[in-house]
């Protein structure tokens, strides 16, 4: 059956593949502004974002009431509510680099002697591969894919030496401290 407008919910319903497409030629500028205003510019999660938005609303089409709203708002809500989502992803990503155990015990000593730590010449206390991973995710924030795509590892790989960089840093800064 052919998808329109009218008919979209009821073929999502019914699972008919061709709804999807639809619901991309027809919304897919709507749902990407969604994303943008939330995502500004990281193009993998912008991506990542719409295709579980789609996946969204393909398996929680159910839970959609035409009396509550109209579809397009509804899918509206559903991206917003996936790119905060998102967000959230980010900033505990955010939270995790920060992991290197800076509570506010060692922050108030670090400030209190007035050292300002020079982040070149404490990633230069890393190997060169590790050097070059910390520098473009950190500082330069490039995905781990494309960190991983770089060097011809996989993902893995990338977070591995993230977390063991990680870990001599924090040695490194927690020996100075003492």
């Amino acid at each position: 059956m052919r998808v329109t407008g009218e008919n979209v919910v009821r073929q999502i319903k019914l699972k008919n593949e061709e709804a999807l497409p639809f619901l991309i030629k027809t919304y897919s500028g709507l749902l990407n502004a969604i994303i943008r205003k939330y995502l500004n510019g990281n193009h993998q999660d912008m991506e990542e974002c719409l295709a579980d938005v789609l996946v969204s609303i393909w398996f929680h089409i159910d839970s959609y009431d035409s009396s509550k709203n109209e579809f397009k708002q509804w899918i509206a809500a559903i991206t917003k509510y996936r790119a905060i989502d998102y967000i959230r992803k980010s900033e505990k990503l955010k939270e995790h680099v920060s992991n290197v155990d800076f509570d506010e015990r060692m922050s108030s000593q670090v400030s209190s002697k007035q050292n300002v730590l020079d982040l070149s010449s404490l990633f230069n206390e890393l190997n060169d591969t590790e050097r070059k991973i910390f520098e473009k995710y950190y500082v330069e924030g490039v995905p781990s894919k494309e960190i991983a795509s770089e060097f011809q590892a996989k993902d893995s790989w990338v977070h591995n030496k993230l977390s063991m960089g990680r870990k001599k840093l924090k040695t490194i800064l927690l020996k100075d401290e003492v």
